[in-house]
């Protein structure tokens, strides 16, 4: 690190503090000095209680360490386990029925139910495309992916293909969009006569059966659109007779265009490898950019340079002639990094300061450069900030967030309640307690979620010392798991979360299945969650299928009179118990999670990729970042300590499965070989994240990687 300059009191990266001072500071109201007094008043007053809570952590952690080595060997007492909970205070009283106190927010985030695109905000064209990903061709998902079987064939358009991608879409519109009459794969004509959209099947005039379902019209001459909606979701029918798809249409029909990813979380957290100044500099100019509405990224594709940039709003003339405009971006949340790390890009007295808490500051203030437009690129034309805040413990915890954003809007003369906080139920603790969490955020809050890999990762390391737990593929059949996504929606519906902000299900992990995603994704809209999670902008583009299927709206109220989930399944540990498994089962696990936690962890240590397509041990492409790492190293960790299998066996597997990696990436020119030395940065990590996994905090692969990688960066 460059020498620190002197900031009121604070040590600051030079890097950072000429991001502050030249980019991120100019065209606010706020002066430097006043600026890093701020700043500084924050950190004094929050890095001791951030060390304190973490502390809390650790003093649960070894209770429960204790009792539970203690009956080591007894039947599993789950009466006994949840009174110890209680006792301790891990499972704290529930106060009285209350409800959500959320101000405005945009209709993407409080009532419009649609998919959520995650993505690494460290990467600005990944970052765009995210934001761009407001809209997405129905054709284009269908013709490029296994969602209609098999693949185009030769070079250029596939005819045959696309005559099979316009019959799905057809039978998507039937469902969604039904005529009066007639399907729309029999359509030669769409028309606008007397405000209302006219189609023509078979010589005779029918429309949609709704005719309040249209909406407007784009475009105009031979290329043109109409615009209708659906539960409360755009479909654009596009027409263009000169295009090879329209040519081959009657009607001219050369698209149909959803409305996909209303919202995408720009995530800072755990899809990135940001370990030290330069890198929270990358991530924090690229989501100021975002947020100013300025940003633009120039790249190679197919040998030709492009330049990629905010999409502008969309414009259209509705039935009675009148223009309006949607939305042409979606609406993006910072995703902010828990309790647990420290950063060297500011120091105070010499120590390094909670990353957390300078994520509030730097990305509530890029924030603040949208909330002062009156037009434009905007974000929020609600005026809020949305900050997605992961990996909390408990109430305490969750009332710390407050606090700490409440400090954040002070300093910048922002209104309370400005800031709007997602809170991922992803850890045990706050599973155990979510009501009470939400209550510490109830003027904030406006999403929750679950996330099953790091909830599991957490589970297997909170337990660590009841027994060798389940292979990772039985974990989703566990008993916590139902209890788990079924207990985070009942807890949004009873504080009215629904209408003031969102509910949401998780990640669908592997990219290329999409017709497996299709097949499986349609449930979590059933579930009652207003949104989920997808890889990419295709994958938004074919679950928003599952939003006109399903009205989320009316789920939620048919769910919000049921049994409240119980919490003794939530809290009953997924333990092996009596089961036996074979020899080649349990050399099957061992390589299987060696070889995830290496094909991760060498992208993330030498390449600096905290998130992208990992091939596992079958070689089918999964997205892995460090909530999949954190399972695997954690599955490994409770086996040995419970004698399934041993260190020499999990060394052998490490170095087979090594090799086995360096294969797999052997067409990367940047990759650095593992074997056959097995020294590099990249495998120690990984080693390490196993043989040192049960003194991590909280089973947590931060500090470890975070380690190795500032060893690679030296070399």
């Amino acid at each position: 690190m460059a020498k620190y300059v002197e900031r009121s009191g604070l040590e600051v990266a030079p890097i950072l503090a000429a991001l502050v001072e030249d980019e991120l500071l100019p065209g606010l109201p706020i002066e430097a000095a006043a600026f890093w007094n701020g700043c500084c008043a924050i950190l004094r007053e929050l890095a001791p209680a951030n060390r304190h809570l973490l502390e809390v952590r650790a003093d649960f952690q070894r209770k429960i360490d204790d009792w539970l080595a203690g009956r080591r060997g007894q039947d599993w007492d789950n009466a006994a386990w949840i009174g110890v909970l209680r006792d301790i205070g891990y499972i704290v009283p529930e106060g009285p029925v209350f409800e959500v106190e959320t101000g405005a927010a945009d209709p993407e985030i409080a009532s419009v139910a649609g998919p959520q695109l995650v993505v690494p905000v460290m990467n600005a064209r990944f970052a765009l495309n995210a934001a761009n990903a407001r809209w997405g061709s129905l054709y284009d998902a269908l013709y490029g992916t296994n969602a209609i079987p098999g693949a185009p064939e030769g070079k250029g358009y596939d005819a045959r293909r696309g005559a099979e991608v316009v019959a799905k879409a057809a039978a998507f519109l039937d469902d969604a969009l039904p005529l009066i009459s007639g399907s729309h794969r029999d359509v030669t004509q769409w028309c606008v006569a007397d405000g209302k959209a006219v189609a023509i099947v078979g010589g005779k005039e029918t429309g949609p059966a709704d005719p309040s379902a249209f909406v407007g019209q784009g475009g105009q001459g031979e290329k043109r659109s109409l615009l209708f909606r659906h539960n409360g979701l755009h479909i654009e029918l596009v027409f263009d007779s000169g295009n090879p798809v329209g040519a081959a249409s009657a009607s001219g029909l050369c698209d149909v265009v959803l409305e996909a990813a209303l919202t995408a979380i720009q995530d800072c957290e755990d899809s990135i490898a940001a370990v030290d100044a330069a890198d929270k500099v990358v991530a924090y100019r690229i989501w100021l950019g975002l947020m100013r509405g300025d940003i633009a990224e120039t790249f190679e594709k197919a040998g030709r340079r492009l330049t990629r940039r905010l999409n502008p709003d969309r414009v259209f003339t509705a039935p009675d002639g009148s223009d309006f405009v949607l939305p042409g971006r979606s609406v993006m949340l910072m995703r902010n990094v828990g309790h647990l790390m420290t950063t060297d890009a500011v120091l105070l007295g010499g120590e390094e300061t909670p990353e957390g808490l300078l994520d509030a500051i730097i990305t509530v203030t890029a924030g603040l450069h949208d909330l002062r437009k009156a037009d434009g690129v905007r974000n929020s034309r609600a005026g809020s900030i949305y900050i997605v805040k992961p990996k909390i413990h408990g109430p305490d915890e969750a009332a710390f967030v407050d606090r700490t954003y409440a400090a954040v809007e002070d300093l910048l003369g922002l209104a309370k309640g400005t800031v709007k906080l997602g809170l991922m139920d992803e850890e045990r603790r706050t599973s155990a307690n979510l009501r009470e969490c939400i209550r510490a955020l109830k003027g904030r809050i406006a999403f929750i979620n679950t996330g099953f890999l790091d909830r599991t990762g957490d589970e297997i390391h909170t337990m660590m010392q009841a027994g060798p737990v389940l292979p990772k593929g039985e974990m989703k059949n566990a008993d916590w798991l139902a209890a788990y996504e079924h207990g985070n929606v009942d807890a949004g519906l009873a504080v009215k979360l629904n209408g003031k902000g969102q509910i949401g299900k998780g990640m669908w992990a592997m990219p290329d299945a999409m017709a497996e995603m299709l097949a499986a994704k349609g449930g979590q809209p059933e579930a009652g969650a207003s949104t989920a999670w997808v890889p990419s902008p295709t994958a938004a583009s074919l679950h928003a299928i599952h939003y006109h299927q399903v009205k989320v709206a009316a789920r939620q109220r048919e769910l919000a009179g049921r049994e409240r989930a119980d919490i003794v399944k939530l809290m009953t540990p997924p333990l092996l118990g009596k089961q036996r498994l074979s020899e080649e089962q349990t050399a099957r696990e061992i390589d299987r999670n060696c070889q995830s936690i290496l094909g991760y962890v060498v992208r993330w240590v030498d390449l600096g990729i905290g998130c992208s397509k990992v091939p596992d041990i079958d070689n089918v492409p999964l997205m892995e970042d460090r909530a999949t790492l954190r399972i695997s190293a954690q599955f490994l960790c409770n086996w040995m300590l419970h004698g399934l299998i041993t260190a020499e066996q999990v060394e052998d597997s490490l170095r087979r499965m090594a090799v086995a990696v360096d294969a797999q990436n052997a067409g990367d020119p940047a990759y650095r070989p593992m074997a056959p030395g097995f020294g590099g940065a990249a495998f120690r990590a990984a080693r390490d994240l196993i043989f040192e996994g049960r003194e991590q905090p909280s089973g947590y692969t931060e500090p470890l990687l975070h380690a190795w990688r500032r060893v690679a960066k030296e070399i």
